[in-house]
């Protein structure tokens, strides 16, 4: 038999991706690096800005059968897309580049990219987040490790000293 008549609209589904733990950064702070030295994911990384066009998530397995999800932030500022994919995370890590070698000041940084999630969220901005400051092999200033260190502490940060290669 011939039906009836249906009805026609468009529809704009979003997926967001559930990630346990979001990396927050510049452009060029070696958050991808980070994600390709604990998961099996494989972004871009190269010495260029912007390298990171779309969020990429990892499995990071800590041991046998405990895992969880990676995402690293897309490489135009924080973009809604990646905002999207981290409104659910558990705990933010903020990737800084400790050496200043691309010009750019960690605490600065810091405070402009978390007055960016206080702009599209107040639960997001309220998040866990602990800081990375990265590129530590680069530092040829003895005073800029523990002065950056404890400006974080100070706010109440966890602070962890890496080199993500």
């Amino acid at each position: 038999e011939k039906g009836e008549p249906g009805e026609e609209f468009w529809l704009q589904l979003e997926l967001k991706v559930l990630a346990d733990v979001g990396l927050l950064g510049y452009p060029s702070v070696g958050k991808s690096s980070i994600l390709r030295k604990v998961s099996k994911a494989q972004p871009e990384v190269a010495a260029y800005h912007f390298t990171t066009l779309t969020p990429v998530l990892g499995v990071v397995t800590i041991s046998g059968d405990r895992s969880f999800v990676l995402a690293d932030s897309e490489g135009v500022g924080l973009g809604h897309n990646f905002l999207r994919h981290v409104e659910r995370t558990n705990i933010l890590i903020h990737v800084l580049d400790v050496s200043g070698m691309e010009g750019r000041d960690p605490k600065i940084d810091f405070d402009a990219i978390n007055e960016e999630l206080r702009k599209y969220s107040e639960k997001l901005a309220n998040k866990k987040q602990i800081v990375a400051l990265n590129k530590i092999d680069m530092v040829f200033d003895d005073t800029t490790i523990p002065d950056t260190k404890k400006y974080f502490e100070d706010k109440g940060y966890e602070v962890f000293l890496i080199n993500a290669l």
